[in-house]
């Protein structure tokens, strides 16, 4: 069931209109918020841009015009990777296999069952709110570090490889004052308070940050 403060809306893209109203209401008897479409192009057109209140994405593979895994693409060309569940006909697996290399969720093949697809899509937006939190929290982390000048980033890297300030100057060729005065600017701009919360704020950016 869909988290009522949330309330994540699926997106539904079939060209089949009879199975796309089958889909719509299958999800809406759970109370999941749905917006059906009849083509990718239909889909592009009402979301440009990701909407706020996404949940996920259940996609047909096989559609007239631009198919479903040309879709994944377009959407990844503009920068937004959202949780797709794909929905393929006997003999697709090969291309659903293709669409799960380029991120897709999962994939379900025709006929499915009804749980089956209902259970997907709850995994699936949950998946999507968890991608979503990281991504915003690692925008912040770039933000706040975009602030430090390319010194304190230095200094910001040691210090967040918990060495003191004695090494770190050693390690910069500077004074020890100064390391003092760079890392207390460090810890404004970046809005933490200990070594260990700057390197938690580094790995949300780049998990290979302090090797």
């Amino acid at each position: 069931m869909p988290e009522l403060n949330q309330n994540p809306v699926v997106h539904v893209v079939d060209d089949d209109a009879a199975f796309r109203r089958s889909l719509v209401f299958l999800l809406e008897s759970l109370g999941w918020p749905v917006v059906a479409h009849a083509s990718a192009a239909e889909f592009l057109a009402a979301c440009p841009v990701p909407p706020a209140d996404f949940g996920c994405l259940v996609l047909d593979i096989r559609m007239p015009g631009m198919n479903g895994l040309e879709l994944q693409q377009a959407l990844r060309a503009r920068g937004w990777t959202p949780a797709v569940v794909f929905m393929t006909g006997h003999g697709d697996v090969e291309l659903a296999v293709q669409a799960m290399k380029q991120g897709a969720f999962d994939f379900l093949e025709k006929p499915f069952r009804d749980q089956a697809l209902l259970d997907t899509v709850a995994a699936a937006v949950r998946h999507g709110s968890a991608e979503r939190i990281t991504t915003q929290r690692r925008a912040q982390a770039q933000s706040l570090l975009e602030r430090l000048t390319p010194r304190e980033r230095e200094v910001a890297r040691l210090v967040a490889l918990g060495e003191p300030n004695k090494q770190v100057a050693r390690e910069l060729a500077i004074s020890e004052k100064t390391v003092h005065v760079h890392r207390q600017h460090v810890m404004e701009k970046a809005e933490v308070g200990s070594a260990a919360e700057l390197a938690r704020l580094m790995l949300r950016i780049d998990p290979r940050a302090l090797d």
